[in-house]
């Protein structure tokens, strides 16, 4: 089984894991203003790590929940076991499950599993990305006035932009660049690695540009595993897109 295979295998076995209790009862372990914590959280990290770790016994693996395997391999699993959790508490459809391997500080493989939208996104360097099995291209925009935004609200300076659906999974907003259904998504607060180092790949495998929010190459597998911000959007507006967004993230990196 490739590591693409497996990366499919685990994210789905966990997507079926929560399935079956979405728009039920669910066990509230802490709340705050970013962040919902379920006992699912846990539930569905220790049912990926069985399957990478069972497969790949000399990997490591990291994620929303803690840590497993050899720390010391250069081949790291990172995991979002729930990634928009406030939308699967509401049962509203906006959540997936993330998957990627990231070698040498670059994603190598990267699934998303949203099974309440039927949706399996994957990618693998070098071999594009697909939806549903279908290969997947991002937008060809090249002016940021009118690119189409993942967004509840627009900030006073973009109102030239124009807002699509918003899932509260930020893998999944960034799967909508890659698949052309949305141009742009910016995130501008300091973020975990688990979260986006699945979409990334996704995105960029199927032509988007993907930077962190102050345009700079991503990389993962820190020692914090954290993150300021994402960029994603189609190449042709980032450039305008990171001069835009300049000066708030100038000031939002600072803490």
């Amino acid at each position: 089984m490739s590591d693409l295979e497996l990366a499919t295998h685990a994210a789905h076995e966990a997507g079926k894991l929560l399935r079956k209790h979405f728009g039920g009862d669910k066990v509230v372990d802490e709340a705050s203003d970013h962040d919902i914590k379920l006992a699912l959280d846990k539930e569905s990290q220790d049912l990926i790590t069985t399957i990478l770790l069972g497969a790949r016994e000399g990997d490591a693996l990291y994620g929303e929940e803690g840590i497993a395997g050899n720390q010391a391999s250069s081949r790291q699993w990172i995991v979002d076991p729930i990634d928009g959790t406030r939308d699967f508490v509401r049962g509203r459809r906006g959540w997936s499950v993330s998957v990627a391997l990231v070698e040498g500080g670059r994603t190598v493989v990267g699934v998303l599993d949203a099974p309440a939208r039927d949706e399996h996104w994957a990618a693998a360097v070098g071999e594009g990305a697909t939806l549903n099995g279908v290969p997947i291209q991002a937008s060809t925009r090249a002016a940021l006035s009118g690119a189409r935004v993942p967004a509840d609200i627009l900030p006073k300076g973009d109102l030239d932009l124009v807002m699509v659906e918003k899932p509260n999974s930020i893998a999944l907003r960034m799967a909508m660049v890659a698949n052309g259904e949305a141009d742009l998504l910016a995130a501008m607060r300091w973020g975990h690695e688990w979260d986006i180092a699945a979409a990334a790949l996704i995105a960029e495998e199927a032509g988007a540009t993907v930077t962190d929010a102050l345009g700079r190459k991503l990389r993962f597998n820190s020692t914090k595993g954290e993150m300021f911000g994402v960029l994603a959007c189609a190449p042709g507006i980032h450039a305008a897109a990171v001069k835009r967004l300049a000066s708030r993230a100038a000031t939002a990196v600072v803490r």
